[in-house]
């Protein structure tokens, strides 16, 4: 049995998550025609088409789908495992980190967290990114340093998290409202009318 060439691996990572052969090319300073040939190596290897073409666009096969949180963990792993470790002096840190999130959390514990910055790590800058999706496309890509968001059973393995609190919710009624008398259950709480804020433009919520 022949060895696998393990590059591949960094190519199909590359591949699944831009959803392109041009995009892929660029992450990984190659030309289109170089990362087609791989593509075709990708495919005889494994098998599978992994990406077909849907309409003007490429769209990952649901064997594809298997493998790509799978692939960008190994890819991961094996990137820390060939970095060199360094210790890291934060008060000689020159860097700036790229983090999204939501506007609500920036404004909680931005000026605290810029504030201890300054004290213990006055070369590094924070660039926040407004958090308009959920997608951890381009955290896995590089593109972010860090992110906040839920975490949830969607949240890709590969991902380093850590619970920073737990939210919860209140409703806010008028003094003399019907829910004020007694108990407020779920359903007293649907069949109640409600004002509706969408940050997506949507006319339904899950009330």
């Amino acid at each position: 049995m022949s060895t696998p060439d393990l590059n591949l691996l960094i190519t199909l990572d590359a591949l699944l998550d831009e959803g392109s052969v041009a995009g892929a090319a660029r992450r990984l300073g190659l030309s289109p025609s170089a990362m087609s040939r791989a593509l075709a190596r990708l495919r005889e290897t494994t098998g599978d088409p992994l990406l077909v073409r849907a309409g003007r666009g490429l769209v990952p096969t649901p064997r594809a789908l298997l493998l790509r949180e799978q692939v960008g963990r190994l890819v991961q792993e094996a990137e820390e495992v060939l970095r060199p470790r360094l210790e890291v002096d934060p008060a000689r840190l020159e860097r700036t980190f790229t983090l999204r999130a939501s506007e609500g959390l920036v404004e909680l514990f931005g000026a605290a967290l810029l504030s201890r910055l300054a004290a213990e790590a006055p070369g590094v800058r924070l660039h926040f990114l407004a958090k308009p999706d959920k997608e951890s496309g381009p955290l896995r890509s590089g593109e972010l340093d860090f992110e906040t968001g839920v975490i949830s059973a969607t949240t890709a393995p590969e991902l380093r998290t850590q619970a920073l609190f737990q939210d919860h919710f209140v409703a806010v009624v008028r003094p003399g409202h019907p829910l004020c008398d007694g108990p407020l259950t779920a359903s007293r709480y649907a069949e109640a009318r409600h004002v509706l804020v969408s940050r997506r433009g949507q006319p339904h919520s899950p009330v």
